[in-house]
């Protein structure tokens, strides 16, 4: 990154148009965007269309599903929203983010009201290691492009396609604009992929055509950690799937279905 680049993803262009920067280079082919910081892009565009539609009664994300249609260039995006099942107490909302017109992502996503369950609240997940108490992880020499060296890494790697982690980054998902921990976590899930492949780059292509994340709460803390297994089936179909953590304990789940494609 150079002093006069700016250090976000993404510049508002309009109220639903965003230029991508070079940041957003992808692991795959640095010519593209990497999937992970449009599908928080997305989240927050789904978060704001909530926000001006509801005002003070707005709704949690609990489940979002990203299709992925096809790459999409380091160009300007834009997002339509549409409210698919209208209610007062649970949402179901579409979004899509289009190239020149093309649909490249298609999400939906599940927005839940919010009540009070503290006292009941749980869960049979373990807790991970702390950030700190793990060592510093990059990307450098498996995967190409700007957007995977944005990252903080810490890591303990427990085997094949196993691995334990977190993942923080101090660029900014939109320039000069605020985004909620909701779409700032949003924008990291997609990295689980490449926490811990079973094999490298060079040896087969494993990129994933979804992606769905369920939430139990907000997201809180600037770090987010993944407990994730990767699995190649003998067809060419293959399973990230990733329990995800954060400053107070288990968050949610992110699963990839992926097609595997031998060098």
């Amino acid at each position: 990154m150079t002093s006069d680049e700016p250090a976000c993803f993404f510049q508002r262009e309009d109220d639903h148009a965003f230029r991508a920067t070079r940041l957003t280079e992808g692991a795959w082919n640095p010519a593209e965007q990497h999937i992970a910081p449009a599908l928080g892009l997305i989240g927050h565009a789904i978060e704001a269309d909530m926000r001006a539609r509801r005002g003070d009664d707005p709704l949690v994300l609990s489940r979002l599903s990203y299709d992925i249609l096809g790459v999409i260039p380091i160009g300007v995006v834009s997002i339509e929203t549409a409210v698919i099942r209208p209610g007062r107490t649970i949402e179901l909302v579409e979004a899509k983010l289009l190239y020149e017109g093309r649909a490249c992502v298609l999400a939906r996503a599940w927005a839940l009201k919010a009540y009070d369950t503290g006292a009941i609240a749980g869960t049979a997940l373990d807790p991970i290691p702390a950030h700190e108490t793990l060592s510093e992880h990059t990307f450098d020499g498996v995967w190409a492009g700007a957007c995977v060296r944005t990252l903080d890494g810490r890591r303990e790697q427990l085997g094949q396609g196993r691995a334990r982690g977190w993942l923080n980054t101090d660029v900014a998902l939109i320039g000069g604009e605020v985004v909620g921990p909701t779409a700032r976590t949003l924008g990291l899930v997609d990295f689980a992929n490449g926490i811990t492949p079973r094999c490298g780059p060079e040896t087969a292509l494993f990129p994933n055509v979804d992606l769905t994340v369920h939430l139990l709460r907000e997201p809180v803390g600037e770090w987010l950690g993944f407990d994730t297994a990767v699995s190649f089936g003998s067809v060419g179909i293959g399973l990230t799937h990733s329990i995800l953590h954060d400053a107070q304990g288990p968050l949610g789940s992110v699963s990839q279905s992926l097609t595997v494609r031998p060098r």
